[in-house]
């Protein structure tokens, strides 16, 4: 009998190929590529999941690869905004493109505009001619639209943004994208790929990032159906050993899961990191008790502190220190250790932007269910 795996060596197997374990040397493109993806819909938190993962992690090192699209934004995974590898964007995109499409097409606020979906996929043409040399803002596409379709029509450009095949174009700003959004269309090597080789794809990406994991896992990752992810998984090459509560986890043969035992640092995640988020069963990161403080019903997903691998507390800035809350009491080795890398955190910030997270200072107002806090260093 195959044995069971335990929850500590899935935590480590995580914090390994999340490169979490210990800051490793890797160049930007290829750092993300490993990781799959970084959640986006904060500019600044691609490149704080970057400072925790990256020895000597420059910032200006993204900047550069937004700038030249070595690594590109668009909407993916979850339907939410991601920062992949180029070469990894055709793939995903036809992965999730009908997800996302299904969730934009069927909405009112797209039916207000009198067109069907088909139409709306028509006009891909259009948006790339428009915007395949330089980026347009979206007032700019929206005027273009109305030009082709002999006037303004509500709502169009709402759905197409999302699911068109178009990548965020930098603004500039501490952290790349700053105020009124712009917009480049993508290569058309997304055409090439269907939506079962994307997935399929996708579904290998994410065992090399996040396994071993189950169906319901991956199924959650993208939002697609647990047949979808399935299907996936069986078109793959993989080994499967059962998690701590038998559920079958499926992993790459050429993977190993670490010994629980190893240890696991300190840690500032930023908000929606991506190992918050990569899978259906959520307590191999956060404890089922603190859930509902980090993750919020309006699906805001809170700055954490990761204490022996586990979300242990919040931090957020405040009067240009470190403030810990923590959801349990630490011994002073750990909040030594959090002052340690609260340090390197407001050094890596500088300049940047010292009012990082504070759009999110209301939750805090909220209150937590705490035993303490500090500010650090």
């Amino acid at each position: 009998m195959t044995t069971r795996l335990t929850a500590r060596q899935l935590n480590r197997a995580t914090l390994e190929r999340q490169m979490l374990l210990q800051r490793v040397y890797r160049e930007v493109p290829d750092a993300i590529a490993q990781l799959v993806g970084l959640q986006a819909q904060e500019p600044a938190s691609p490149y704080l999941a970057l400072w925790n993962r990256l020895s000597g992690f420059d910032p200006a090192a993204l900047d550069r690869a937004f700038a030249d699209r070595s690594v590109v934004k668009a909407t993916l995974m979850r339907l939410t905004l991601h920062a992949v590898n180029h070469h990894d964007y055709a793939p995903f995109y036809a992965a999730m493109n009908r997800r996302v499409r299904g969730s934009r097409v069927g909405d009112a606020r797209f039916t207000v505009s009198g067109l069907t979906g088909e139409e709306a996929d028509a006009l891909f043409p259009v948006l790339h001619q428009f915007a395949g040399k330089q980026a347009r803002t979206g007032p700019e596409f929206e005027a273009h639209l109305a030009e082709q379709l002999n006037g303004p029509r509500e709502g169009l450009w709402w759905a197409l943004k999302s699911y068109a095949p178009l990548h965020y174009a930098p603004t500039g700003g501490p952290w790349s994208f700053k105020g009124r959004l712009s917009f480049r269309a993508a290569d058309r090597a997304w055409e090439k790929v269907t939506t079962e080789q994307g997935v399929r794809v996708l579904a290998e990406r994410y065992l090399r990032a996040f396994g071993p994991a189950s169906i319901a896992d991956f199924a959650q990752f993208t939002l697609h159906t647990r047949a979808t992810a399935g299907a996936a998984f069986a078109a793959l090459d993989t080994v499967q050993r059962p998690g701590p509560d038998g559920v079958q986890l499926f992993d790459l043969p050429d993977f190993t899961v670490p010994d629980g035992d190893i240890t696991a640092p300190a840690r500032l995640l930023p908000m929606w990191d991506s190992t918050l988020l990569a899978y259906s069963e959520r307590a191999r990161i956060i404890p089922p008790a603190y859930r509902p403080q980090v993750i919020r019903r309006n699906g805001n997903v809170l700055a954490t502190i990761l204490i022996d691998g586990l979300v242990a507390g919040v931090w957020r800035l405040l009067d240009g220190r470190v403030e810990v809350t923590a959801f349990h009491r630490l011994p002073e080795s750990d909040w030594a250790e959090l002052a340690v890398e609260s340090d390197a955190l407001l050094r890596f910030l500088g300049d940047r932007d010292p009012k990082l997270y504070s759009a999110y200072h209301h939750w805090w107002a909220k209150g937590f269910d705490s035993e303490e806090i500090r500010l650090l260093p």
